[in-house]
């Protein structure tokens, strides 16, 4: 990307975040209606930004897999990100029959290794992250806003949160994991409480919800970042499957550029 090309999109960034605080993301809707169309993709740039890093990003995930009839599955995963460069690495570092398998997300395409057989195959944004109830988006930086356009549903209490409704539709020619999401923003905090993921018949696929979040400082943005501690994946069409994903540790710290490639990935199975 271009010194004069990011420069544009930072200032657009920077706009619409400055249009949501105005609006107030963590406020109620102003009393003379729904915000337009500008103010709402200003609260999804906002939702991305908070949980961007202008740096790199390395954590540690505790997965729990809960399937209908089965014993629980429990992996534990090394998450590696840059932000700046859209890329993201996931390996498997237990159980010992899944240590070594692993993705990386690449110029927007997301691949699969296993080194079983010693090969990488091209999956869709919709692959089951280790074949539990998670997704690429679950581990990846937030890109709302340039995925999709929002409308406003309504003011709602969720549970005992004061929240903000809002229903998006995929821009054409993304490829997303689904086509229509719902998502519930907590009015105080701005922090996303709920989600609900949709085929494009409509049909609900599953329903997400972050029940904690926490924030750290990155030296490299100069702001905090944010991050789902508990992520709660619950199966609507499979009644009865889940996934809980906590993430245990971030580090904020400069990464070696070639944990994302396929090399290093490879490296690790051996």
């Amino acid at each position: 990307m271009s010194n004069g090309l990011a420069g544009v999109r930072m200032s657009r960034r920077r706009w619409l975040v400055a249009a949501a605080a105005s609006w107030g993301l963590g406020a109620a809707a102003p009393a003379w209606g729904a915000p337009d169309a500008g103010m709402l993709a200003a609260m999804l740039a906002t939702i991305d930004d908070r949980t961007t890093n202008s740096g790199d990003w390395q954590s540690a995930a505790y997965i729990e897999r809960k399937e209908q009839g089965k014993s629980d599955l429990v992996y534990q995963a090394a998450i590696y990100r840059r932000d700046a460069d859209d890329k993201l690495a996931i390996l498997f570092t237990l159980p010992a029959a899944e240590a070594g398998k692993g993705y990386l997300r690449l110029e927007g395409n997301l691949f699969f290794y296993d080194p079983t057989v010693g090969k990488w195959e091209r999956r869709t944004e919709r692959e089951r992250i280790g074949g539990t109830d998670s997704n690429r988006q679950d581990f990846d930086q937030s890109r709302l806003s340039a995925e999709y356009d929002a409308a406003y549903v309504a003011e709602e209490m969720l549970g005992k949160f004061p929240v903000h409704h809002l229903k998006l539709a995929a821009k054409t020619g993304v490829d997303v994991a689904y086509p229509v999401v719902e998502l519930w923003i907590d009015k105080a905090s701005g922090n996303v409480l709920k989600r609900q993921d949709f085929a494009l018949s409509l049909r609900l696929m599953r329903t997400t919800y972050y029940p904690s979040w926490q924030k750290l400082f990155s030296s490299s943005k100069k702001a905090d970042v944010y991050f789902a501690k508990e992520v709660l994946i619950y199966d609507e069409v499979v009644k009865g499957n889940q996934t809980r994903v906590v993430i245990q540790s971030v580090v904020l710290d400069p990464l070696d550029p070639n944990i994302f490639t396929k090399a290093w990935m490879e490296s690790k199975s051996r």
